[in-house]
């Protein structure tokens, strides 16, 4: 009998933390499930990324009212996944911002993953029926905007592709504190399938460079000295690079997509197996790898049928 498809079957709640990482910004975790990141400036506080429904996003203002009373103004969209941006309109804010590369990817494909990914993790799109539909941002940008939240700068960059093409990171420069996105991880997998996974270690690269004190990833819990910081990019970056170079190395061997998953999951098990939602993420990760070695450059949009027909052929025992 086959495993549950995807995450179907994690219904376990986890526990959030609300953690302080400087004068003025915060990171809402919640132990492996999708971060945010919250900026509390003199006048109004910025949130990035906004959870997957707008009830969701009601237990990050709670958090937020425990520090400030200010309005939220500015929501920022770190890419364009369901669960990321959904919630949105939960916070009352006068701008959703996002980078014009986030934004097509909305309009050419989020109908689409709101679907594949609701089916996928429905625990993470807690009162479902409250999303009003999809985000639309009202600021779109590229490369790079300033926003002042009073005296407070931070600088959203597109420092390069990764996770997806419209990765958008927030630098406070002042504080030197960094929220990634999904470019970084922390002791959870890398969700890859709509990855440019030869660019995404330069891009880790990049991240570094900015030598942050503190950094708020995608899933995991707070980076919260310039050592933790180091260890989330190199475990992001080694993951990206063994699975990649796994899976290009079997199909230049001439080898099925099914046997590049069966190799690459023997080879990461041993080392990033206990990572959060490994067995969620690695036929997604694997088969966009597996795209991507034969040419593909662009990642190919998931719907609910694909990726059923995916699980089935790769993560279903034969």
């Amino acid at each position: 009998m086959s495993k549950a498809f995807a995450s179907r079957g994690d219904m376990e709640p986890k526990k959030v933390s609300f953690t302080k990482l400087s004068a003025h910004a915060y990171a809402y975790t919640a132990e492996g499930d999708p971060n945010t990141g919250v900026v509390v400036g003199d006048d109004c506080v910025m949130v990035l990324d906004a959870q997957a429904t707008p009830v969701m996003a009601q237990d990050v203002l709670r958090h937020i009212r425990t520090v400030t009373d200010l309005p939220v103004k500015h929501v920022v969209l770190s890419h364009y996944h369901a669960v990321r941006v959904l919630g949105a309109s939960g916070y009352g804010a006068a701008n959703v911002i996002a980078s014009r590369d986030t934004y097509d990817l909305i309009v050419e494909r989020g109908q689409q993953d709101y679907q594949s990914e609701l089916e996928r993790f429905p625990r993470l799109f807690d009162a479902v029926e409250s999303v009003p539909g999809l985000t639309w941002p009202n600021i779109v940008f590229s490369g790079e905007l300033t926003v002042w939240l009073g005296s407070v700068e931070v600088r959203l960059l597109q420092v390069g592709r990764g996770h997806t093409k419209g990765d958008t990171i927030a630098w406070l420069p002042q504080e030197r504190v960094l929220f990634s996105g999904d470019l970084v991880e922390f002791g959870a997998t890398p969700y890859t399938g709509d990855a440019y996974l030869r660019e995404w270690p330069a891009t880790l690269d990049r991240l570094a460079a900015l030598e942050p004190a503190a950094l708020v990833p995608g899933r995991g819990a707070a980076l919260t000295t310039p050592a933790e910081v180091a260890e989330g990019l190199s475990g992001t970056r080694a993951f990206i690079k063994t699975m990649y170079e796994s899976v290009r190395d079997a199909r230049a061997a001439g080898k099925s997509l099914k046997e590049a998953y069966d190799e690459t999951y023997a080879r990461l098990k041993p080392q990033f197996g206990h990572w959060v939602i490994f067995d969620h993420c690695l036929p997604f990760d694997i088969s966009r790898a597996y795209d991507e070695s034969g040419g593909l450059d662009d990642p190919r949009i998931w719907t609910a049928e694909r990726d059923a027909e995916m699980w089935q052929s790769l993560a279903s025992p034969a």
